[in-house]
């Protein structure tokens, strides 16, 4: 299992890579590039929550 710490910043990273990849399919109009990068992004928030939420549970 992951640190805290280790879950956050890992969920930071891939909501910027989300984040490019969504502006990305914007500006090239591929809608599949786009969804992955909302998906990556949405995925990459939830891990940063999990992280916080160990962070306060102390694991």
């Amino acid at each position: 299992m992951m640190s805290s710490a280790e879950d956050r910043t890992k969920g930071k990273f891939h909501e910027i890579k989300g984040k490019v990849k969504e502006e990305a399919g914007k500006l090239t109009n591929s809608p599949e590039l786009e969804a992955e990068g909302r998906a990556e992004k949405i995925a990459g928030k939830v891990q940063t929550k999990i992280g916080e939420i160990e962070k306060v549970f102390g694991e």
